[in-house]
């Protein structure tokens, strides 16, 4: 925990100019709304590069996005509806990852009962296709499939489906291997997970 201390410190000389910290006061214009898992091996801005003030995040355990018509609005449909028309993103990411431990649990099947949060949240997800027990270790298909559902579930906001249907809104599903550190995208046209 120290080092995490002294590196906050220390960020304001370190990271960034301060007149771009400065310039971020102002408000703020991201690209992108990045959505992804809360595991500690994915880090949006490292993965991408992004500076401060350019990816809206939103983390969630197995990068979750919420149905939009639950009875009780969810701060991550509160943190979508937000990217997508107060700051006008023109791009939502949904990066799964291989070893994702949320669909993993959903793959298997995992007896949740110790962790019943963790459980119910899970239980909101889109059930994952046929065959997923039979994945490899890296949890590759099932991830992919999870990623495709999040975007459909992304299709059923009105906010972003008001905005793709007239060409401000573009939707990305990425797959990032902890391992490898290489990031795949989804190509609509081959449906299938390729490199950037």
């Amino acid at each position: 925990m120290q080092h995490l201390i002294e590196h906050a410190r220390a960020f304001p000389e370190l990271a960034v100019q301060p007149q771009e910290l400065s310039r971020l006061a102002s408000g703020q214009s991201p690209y992108a709304l990045f959505i992804t898992c809360s595991d500690s091996r994915v880090v949006p801005s490292l993965i991408t590069g992004a500076r401060p003030g350019e990816l809206f995040e939103l983390r969630t355990a197995g990068n979750i996005v919420p149905r939009y018509d639950q009875p009780h609005p969810a701060g991550e449909s509160a943190t979508i509806e937000y990217a997508i028309e107060v700051l006008e993103v023109s791009d939502v990411i949904v990066c799964g990852h291989s070893h994702c431990g949320a669909v993993g649990a959903m793959a298997r099947g995992d007896d949740l009962t110790a962790v019943p949060a963790v459980r119910e949240w899970l239980e909101q997800a889109t059930p994952l296709p046929a065959g997923a027990d039979a994945a490899p270790a890296d949890l590759s298909r099932p991830v992919q499939a999870h990623v495709l559902d999040q975007l459909d579930r992304l299709r059923a906001y009105p906010s972003a489906a008001a905005r793709l249907a007239d060409g401000r809104l573009r939707l990305h599903g990425w797959f990032y291997e902890v391992h490898t550190g290489s990031v795949l995208a989804h190509q609509p046209d081959a449906d299938a997970f390729l490199a950037l």
